[in-house]
């Protein structure tokens, strides 16, 4: 019995927003950080930035649960809003929503690289919609009786225009994922690079500590040929100490 309020509760035209949003404290924020980051360290080994997602917590606390992303629907199907929806249905055409098509449908985006048609197609729309609520207004000061009629011709643009840019979301998820990618492979250079450098750095130093102390011994077995060669290792401390703080 309490479900069906809920769904109309999401489902109106203005919704509340999701009971949840209380989670969302700066306390539980800092907590979960702070989980995160242990939860990184327990497992790095296992960690790789280049191709490890970001962090989720497996099991999180009760109170932290709705702060970090929910699992990819198992079948396909989730809700919003109150309706649900299938990943697996593609997106319907405008003829069998029963919406009148005020434009001829151009290739699908990413297919053969044709965008320059509904970049048209939008501004067309665009400047429809504009002079469409022009008209209106005027309608409206004259004879607001007939205003149905142009309300009905703005909804129709609007559902054209909407559905347009509804075609461009597999693309848009496209591009996102490859700046992801592309991202997360910047970042693994960069370690690459820090830490070939770092052992370049390294290997310059231990080679003129080496020549050093042959240098040093050299001339320690010319002076007294009985006298030990004592390193106690201050030179790499030293030098250690000048090159990194």
């Amino acid at each position: 019995m309490e479900v069906q309020p809920e769904l109309n509760r999401l489902a109106a035209s203005f919704p509340a927003p999701p009971p949840f949003w209380k989670e969302f404290t700066e306390e539980n924020l800092d907590r979960i950080s702070k989980l995160r980051v242990s939860q990184t360290f327990d497992n790095l080994k296992n960690f790789n930035p280049a191709t490890t997602l970001p962090l989720k917590l497996l099991e999180p606390p009760p109170e932290l649960r709705y702060l970090q992303p929910p699992d990819p629907p198992a079948k396909g199907q989730y809700r919003c809003f109150g309706d649900q929806y299938d990943l697996n249905i593609p997106l319907p055409s405008l003829d069998e929503q029963g919406i009148t098509s005020l434009y001829t449908p151009p290739s699908t985006p990413g297919s053969d690289g044709k965008h320059g048609d509904r970049a048209f197609i939008l501004k067309r729309l665009a400047k429809s919609l504009l002079l469409n609520f022009l008209e209106l207004v005027g309608i409206l000061s004259v004879n607001p009786d007939q205003a149905p009629e142009k309300i009905q011709d703005l909804r129709t643009l609007f559902i054209n225009f909407h559905h347009l840019l509804n075609e461009y979301r597999p693309h848009q998820a496209r591009e996102s994922l490859i700046l992801m990618m592309q991202d997360q492979l910047e970042k693994s250079r960069a370690e690459t690079k820090g830490i070939m450098d770092m052992k370049g750095k390294v290997e310059s130093i231990l080679e003129g500590l080496n020549q050093k102390q042959s240098i040093e011994s050299d001339k320690t077995r010319e002076e007294d040929t009985d006298a030990p060669v004592i390193d106690d290792g201050s030179d790499v401390w030293d030098e250690l100490e000048k090159e990194f703080g």
